[in-house]
């Protein structure tokens, strides 16, 4: 048991520890690299590009150096680029428009390293000469164009920004992607505020007109359902006498009939009256004078009620 315990210490110890030193043993000499996705590594030697590997993967350096492999990491010099899509955004470009409106252009642009060599050993500062290429072409393009243009068009103002920068770009090994104009804005205060004074004040007119209107259109309405109904009611109280002079023409064919309804409409009406009703014996005489005689010393604003009598 204990052998095995040594073995596997041993194996454990050499895995963990001797094999990665190995390892960076050989790549400090110079027999093999690792280039990762997206990455290049430029060897120089002597001042010399000695080489460039750009293929993601495990590299012989001895096949791709020859004998300058054992010492071109020792004698030269290694540059590991990132060769990935970066992007940048540039905030508020001043321009003028052909009306003299002071205005600012945020521009969005995408960049990457297109030759290692150029980017390394043509310009010091590839990133910022390209940011300060966008934004002059930005401003030397775009500046003068008509403001409705301006607020229009921003696809084609996009294309003319970018056919101006690439062929200067490329150059220096960095060549630009896409490109974008995000916004474009006023940059004058005052001339904000002016504006903003406007569209409000134009909303308010837009506001009372629609309110307006639709006053005139519930008047028209209103209108037209008034004199329709008139007309209607018009027409009713002209045939009215027609319709009511006919069904008493019916009624008095019989005389009953007639005398019945004459006499319901007649209680119909002293019913509606609230009036009070005092009922008398028909063969009562001295009833009624003590009746009289009680209404008039009493209040008549508010009469005492009457007895009830008992009829035989």
């Amino acid at each position: 048991m204990i052998p095995f315990l040594i073995a596997a210490l041993a194996a454990f110890v050499g895995s963990l520890v001797l094999v990665p030193l190995f390892l960076a043993l050989l790549r400090m000499f110079g027999i093999y690299t690792t280039v990762q996705e997206g990455s290049c590594h430029v060897y120089v030697l002597f001042g010399k590009v000695a080489a460039i590997i750009n293929e993601p993967g495990l590299h012989i350096l001895l096949l791709k150096l020859g004998l300058k492999a054992p010492i071109v990491r020792w004698l030269g010099r290694l540059y590991v680029l990132d060769m990935r899509i970066d992007q940048q955004y540039q905030r508020s470009q001043p321009v003028n428009s052909e009306e003299g409106a002071p205005m600012g252009i945020g521009i969005w642009y995408e960049m990457f390293i297109s030759d290692p060599v150029a980017f390394l050993f043509k310009n010091a500062d590839p990133r910022g000469s390209l940011s300060a290429n966008v934004g002059n072409s930005t401003v030397r393009c775009l500046s003068n164009m008509k403001l409705a243009d301006m607020l229009e068009t921003r696809h084609a103002m996009s294309l003319t920004v970018r056919n101006e920068v690439s062929p200067q770009s490329h150059e220096w090994g960095y060549k630009l992607g896409s490109v974008y104009i995000r916004k474009v804005h006023f940059r004058d205060a005052q001339m904000i505020a002016q504006i903003e004074e406007k569209v409000v004040n134009r909303l308010r007119q837009v506001t009372s007109s629609i309110k307006q209107d639709g006053a005139n259109q519930v008047s028209i309405i209103t209108s037209t359902a008034e004199r329709q109904a008139a007309v209607e009611f018009a027409k009713a109280a002209a045939i009215r006498p027609s319709i009511v002079g006919e069904a008493l023409k019916q009624v008095a064919a019989d005389p009953e009939v007639e005398a019945a309804m004459f006499e319901i409409l007649e209680i119909q009406k002293i019913i509606e009256s609230k009036a009070r009703v005092t009922l008398i014996p028909e063969k009562s005489v001295i009833l009624p004078e003590l009746l009289a005689v009680g209404m008039r010393t009493n209040d008549f604003s508010a009469p005492p009620p009457p007895p009830r009598l008992k009829t035989s």
